[in-house]
């Protein structure tokens, strides 16, 4: 047998071995598609997947930074968050259960089925955020917090490791942006629907804060339950999709990177993938990207009354941040797929994060700091889907994607600690410590991104010289820089 008849053959086993995949050819064999039947499919896709789980991290954001408009909106009075570290408490216990179960959510996701982990999980932090419509005192608030961080710990990871598996690797960025920037979106009105809902404030004998809470809880527990029926699924199991499309697809993946078949999961899998350094590399990339996103989310409405403005206007000033940082996300995104170039365009977005902390923290005029706000909003947005795309890009196999996804998106859950222990109360209102922690790890991100680059194209220059065998066990792969 020759060689070229021995790598088919090794394809087709390898391909052969998962069950739905049996009548899928390897990509040497592939049959030529319409390009419009393409287009059409990936379209299809891109509609089902995308508006759905867009809005579902929106609720998701809502509820999770919501906390400091609730504390503009009434609370800090109701509950006494001013005493000592209160509200950093509040805000921050959130994040431990949200770290603990990210990677265990992943790892039991195809077991699960997604319809079923997504249902219960909106459903639960749903819950949970309705109960904070009704406590009494700031221990009863902590503890629904840490109930809705457990929930929601699994939302984002599982799906960012569903979408991972749709579309090829110069594709993905475009689709990760969307279902962030659309929540971005989305949740910069929060404030402005926030403002809305506190004037049924007296209402029902509950004031501004709970009617904030209790209305929004009720919306994503409605959620929850329409996520039954429209949730999407990885390829393989997807019922919304003709044979033919489900092909389609399968074998576009497998001829861009070779893993369309999910391999088996075993602990000695996981445990190797942990080790593998670039996931730290990855993490603290994550980590530093998120810290000034969520210190904005955190911290903006109370940075901006600091400046003077009024409680209403504070509200409705954090929407134009938000509104230009899903526009800036959405260029990045597109400009990243297009030149399919990763690293360069995330140093240019950590640089344009700095600029924005450095006039935040030290500009005299608020005019001036607010526009501060915006660079620090867009480059950090932009960053976030950038780095789950330069990840997604230079891993293969299924088993690796869910470990890596779980822990990359952990350290999100540590950058949301750091944003709110860093920027203290005894800070306000300037928060020039947290502003220059933020600044450090920017630093730190585009030290990270120039390490990645060398390391990427010293082995994708060994690969193309023969000195070493094929990178992440595909014959044709080369690291995406």
């Amino acid at each position: 047998m020759s060689s070229r008849d021995s790598k088919a053959s090794d394809e087709i086993k390898h391909i052969d071995s998962f069950q739905s995949l049996e009548s899928v050819k390897p990509p040497a064999l592939d049959a030529h598609y319409d390009p419009a039947f393409v287009k059409k499919t990936i379209r299809m896709i891109d509609w089902r997947m995308l508006p759905l789980l867009g809005l579902l991290y929106s609720v998701a954001l809502i509820d999770r930074i919501n906390l400091g408009i609730a504390r503009t909106a009434g609370m800090q009075e109701d509950l006494r968050l001013d005493i000592g570290q209160r509200y950093s408490i509040a805000s921050m216990i959130y994040f431990f259960p949200y770290m603990i179960f990210q990677i265990p959510g992943n790892l039991i996701l195809r077991t699960v089925g997604s319809r079923n982990m997504l249902t219960f999980c909106v459903t639960a932090w749903g819950i949970a955020q309705l109960g904070m419509a009704f406590v009494k005192t700031w221990g009863f608030l902590c503890l629904c917090r840490v109930f809705l961080g457990a929930f929601e710990s699994v939302f984002v990871p599982s799906m960012v490791f569903i979408i991972t598996t749709w579309y090829k690797r110069y594709e993905v960025q475009q689709r990760l942006a969307i279902f962030y920037l659309s929540s971005i979106a989305v949740s910069s009105f929060s404030s402005a629907l926030a403002y809305a809902i506190n004037l049924l404030a007296g209402k029902g004998g509950l004031n501004g804060w709970r009617w904030i809470f209790l209305l929004e809880g009720a919306f994503t527990i409605l959620l929850g339950i329409l996520a039954w029926f429209f949730s999407p699924d990885f390829p393989d199991k997807s019922k919304w999709l003709t044979e033919k499309q489900r092909q389609m697809v399968l074998e576009r993946v497998e001829a861009d990177r070779g893993d369309s078949a999910a391999d088996e999961l075993t602990r000695q899998k996981v445990f190797t993938h942990l080790k593998d350094p670039l996931i730290w590399a990855f993490g603290l990339m994550f980590l530093a990207s998120t810290v000034p996103a969520y210190a904005i989310a955190f911290f903006i409405t109370i940075i901006l009354k600091a400046m003077g403005f009024s409680t209403a206007v504070s509200l409705l000033l954090t929407a134009p941040p938000g509104i230009y940082a899903a526009v800036v996300c959405y260029f990045f995104a597109w400009l990243s797929d297009k030149t399919k170039h990763r690293a360069g365009w995330m140093v240019v977005q950590s640089l344009i994060t700095l600029t924005g902390l450095a006039i935040a923290a030290y500009h005299p005029n608020n005019g001036v700091r607010y526009f501060g706000l915006f660079l620090v909003n867009a480059g950090a947005t932009s960053c976030i889907p950038g780095v789950l795309a330069y990840n997604s890009n230079n891993i293969t196999t299924h088993s690796k994607r869910a470990v890596f996804t779980g822990s990359i998106i952990l350290w999100g859950g540590v950058g949301g600690i750091m944003a709110t222990t860093v920027f203290r109360e005894q800070d306000f209102p300037r928060y020039v410590n947290g502003m220059w922690a933020t600044i450090g790890l920017q630093l730190l991100n585009i030290v990270l991104l120039g390490v990645t680059t060398f390391v990427f194209k010293r082995r994708n220059r060994l690969r193309r010289e023969g000195k070493i065998g094929p990178l992440e066990g595909q014959e044709n792969f080369y690291y995406t820089i």
